[in-house]
């Protein structure tokens, strides 16, 4: 079995998240050290994801209410009323998916919003251009459209999941 651990980034983690960021950028906003350093100040988790002891990705997760300056974020604080928590990102590295990784990942980080008072889990998906494992993979996890952002091209599909119920 494959050990899949979390535990909070550091500056060492900086250039390993990068990497991972500008390999998938075309998926999720660029970014830089600066906004990594931004990213971190304001997430309510900013994890690494260790796979058998090594670096495997990262996810970082904003709580509502928090100073962030996404325009999916702040779609989603106009519209939801409740405490949420927003995944702004998560990026494994190409071996690590498909093997389950995610899921765990995705355990952990929605037990602890749920832990944290809050009753939903808000993230957006590409649907222009699509991104179909990740639609079928939040789908699968009960995942429901609640609106579109964007233009041609480039649109996403703003999801939430109930986590009343599930870790509650």
């Amino acid at each position: 079995m494959t050990s899949v651990d979390l535990r909070p980034l550091t500056p060492l983690d900086a250039p390993s998240v990068l990497a991972l960021n500008a390999a998938d950028v075309e998926l999720v906003s660029p970014m830089d050290a600066a906004r990594y350093d931004y990213l971190c100040g304001v997430a309510s988790i900013a994890d690494a994801v260790e796979v058998d002891g090594r670096f495997a990705g990262f996810v970082l997760v904003m709580a509502s209410g928090a100073a962030y300056d996404s325009e999916n974020f702040a779609w989603f604080t106009r519209e939801v009323t409740e405490p949420f928590g927003y995944l702004d990102r998560i990026i494994l590295a190409p071996s690590c998916r498909r093997l389950g990784v995610g899921g765990r990942v995705y355990d952990d980080v929605e037990g602890r919003v749920a832990a944290s008072g809050r009753a939903l889990m808000c993230l957006e998906v590409n649907v222009d251009p699509p991104n179909e494992p990740s639609l079928a993979f939040h789908r699968r996890r009960g995942y429901a459209e609640v609106g579109r952002l964007g233009e041609q091209g480039h649109v996403v599909a703003l999801m939430t999941t109930s986590l009343s119920g599930q870790y509650g």
